[in-house]
This record gives C-alpha cells, sequence and structure tokens, in this order.
C-alpha cells in the first residue's frame, strides 16, 4: 500500500512547484523528499513529475493522479474531525497573508471570536501592503483588495470596495473645494505610490488620471494620516476613513466620483479541487461577517 505521508509530500512539491520549498515547508531535507517522490514512482510504475534544472510540472499521469490525492487528503482530515467526535472543531495552523491596515482594523479585532469559537486552530497572520507569493509563502489564503486578474489561483469574493475622493476641512478651508477632475491638477493630490494611477467611475463613465503629489511612500496607514493632519486629498476606501467621514474630520470631494467598482475585496487560495476544511470555515466566517452590506458601510 502507498505510504500516506509520501502522498503528502507528492501534493505539497506539486503545490510549491519545488522540492527544496516543498522540503523547507515540511521540514525535511531535499534528498528526503526526493527520495519519497522517487518510492512513489517506482511502486505507482509511471513518472509523474517532469524534472528540469528550473523547475517542476506533473506528467498527464501525474495530473490524475494528483487531482485524486487532493481528495485523499481532504476525505482524510474530514474523517479525522468526524471520528473524533470533534467536527466543528478545527486544528493545525491557518497561515493569512492580508494587508496591513485591513487587517488591523478589520481582521484583528474579529480573531478573538473566531479562535474562541475552534480553540484547537493556530492562526499566522502576517500583515504587509506587497503581494505575497501565496504557494512560495506557504499561505492557506490571502486577503487582497485589488481588481483582480486571471491567474492560477482562484478568489472568493467577501465584500464590495467603496473608494471616495476625501480631504480635510483645514485642506479645503486654505485651497478650495475642486469642482471637476481637471481641478485636481491644481491640488496636492495623495497617491499610495508615486506612479499610483487612480481609476474613477463617474457621470461621463470611468476615466483615470495619474496624481503628482510631493509625498513618495510605500506606506498606505501614511497617506491615511497625511489626508486626515490636511496634506492634501486622497483616494480612500470607507473601509478606511468611514468613521473620520462620519465625524467631519475628512470630507468627501467631488461625489460624483468614486473608484473603479471592479475592486473588491476577496479571499485568494491555491487553485486546487478540494479546499481544506480549516480554510473553508475561515472564508465562510469572513464572508458571513462582511457581507454585501459590510458594517462600515452602515
Amino acid at each position: 500500500m502507498t505510504n500516506l505521508g509520501d502522498l503528502e509530500i507528492f501534493a505539497k512539491v506539486v503545490s510549491t512547484g519545488s522540492m527544496s520549498l516543498a522540503a523547507r515547508v515540511l521540514g525535511f531535507s531535499p534528498a528526503v523528499v526526493s527520495k519519497r517522490i522517487k518510492r512513489l514512482e517506482d511502486r505507482l510504475g509511471t513518472r509523474l513529475l517532469q524534472r528540469t534544472t528550473r523547475q517542476i510540472s506533473l506528467t498527464e499521469a501525474g495530473q490524475g493522479f494528483y487531482d485524486r490525492v487532493l481528495g485523499i487528503l481532504a476525505g482524510l482530515e474530514e474523517a479525522e474531525y468526524y471520528i473524533s467526535g470533534r467536527s466543528a472543531l478545527m486544528h493545525g495552523t491557518l497561515k493569512i497573508s492580508a494587508p496591513t491596515s485591513f487587517g488591523r482594523m478589520h481582521i484583528a479585532p474579529h480573531l478573538k471570536a473566531f479562535m474562541d469559537a475552534h480553540p484547537e486552530l493556530a492562526i499566522n497572520l502576517v500583515l504587509t501592503d506587497e503581494l505575497s507569493d501565496i504557494v512560495g509563502g506557504g499561505f492557506d489564503l490571502a486577503i487582497r483588495i485589488a481588481e483582480l486578474t486571471d491567474s492560477s489561483l482562484v478568489a472568493r469574493r467577501l465584500a464590495p470596495v467603496r473608494r471616495l475622493l476625501c480631504a480635510a476641512p483645514s485642506y479645503l478651508n486654505m485651497h478650495g473645494m475642486p469642482q471637476s477632475i481637471d481641478d485636481l491638477k491644481n491640488h496636492r493630490c495623495l497617491p499610495a505610490h508615486n506612479n499610483d494611477l487612480w481609476r474613477l467611475e463617474g457621470p461621463g463613465g470611468a476615466t483615470s488620471l495619474r496624481p503628482e503629489g510631493m509625498l513618495v511612500t510605500n506606506s498606505s496607514e501614511v497617506i491615511r494620516e497625511t489626508v486626515i493632519a490636511g496634506l492634501g486629498i486622497a483616494l480612500r476606501s470607507t473601509w478606511d476613513i468611514g468613521d473620520e467621514l462620519k465625524s467631519g474630520n475628512l470630507v468627501q470631494v467631488l461625489p460624483a466620483y468614486e473608484g473603479s467598482r471592479n475592486v473588491a475585496l476577496s479571499a485568494v487560495y491555491p487553485s486546487r479541487q478540494f479546499l481544506p476544511a480549516k480554510v473553508r470555515l475561515f472564508i465562510d466566517y469572513l464572508a458571513d461577517l462582511y457581507g454585501p452590506v459590510p458594517y462600515w458601510e452602515l
């Protein structure tokens, strides 16, 4: 009978695309991983992986085998939860990547309720404003706020994202309220990055501009603090500045225009037929938490 550990190693090699990376994630040496894969192929009597100096790819037989192995591993996980009488509980570690500000404001405050409900599940939450390599970084899923393009990953939309032009009253009192998109050329704008393109939708349809600002930073949180302080006009998400709009510390500018509606909050995870129960559970939790009308819009 095929060793279950060999199946797990094979699945990890395929998902990471690298024997050395799979070895690092699993805590083995590359030599051990290579030996276990060869043992599996010898037992099956067929080659599962094509190996070159640069990459690893599945053979036709390997692809069919991989699809079925994922089902076996997922089914085994579900069976263990069931037979132990803890089918509603998860165990292990769930590794998540999320944007810095969003993770701090809208994931961290809700972790306690999730972890109290699943006390045997550990969370490894990595906050970064860079796009994480989900497979290479060993992440189970990533939370992204973006206009997602086609890729080898799959995504589930969690909530819409509204982005508004805004400024502090102190800035507008000094520089005046812009009356048109063209007026923004005469104002201090605060793009999140120096080459950030603002894609907007308004009465005339979609439009875009590349704002030029005197502040250059790679931190979205710096932009948030400086727009509140009155440095200029920024394009910010309502999840980020909703409280400031309600309190009057920020004022919406050019309310006929909003950021592209193609941008959404999504959970992104490796493209595979069988999703681990712990990943599905956390994604469902966030989807129920945010919903089609997120609480920060109320």
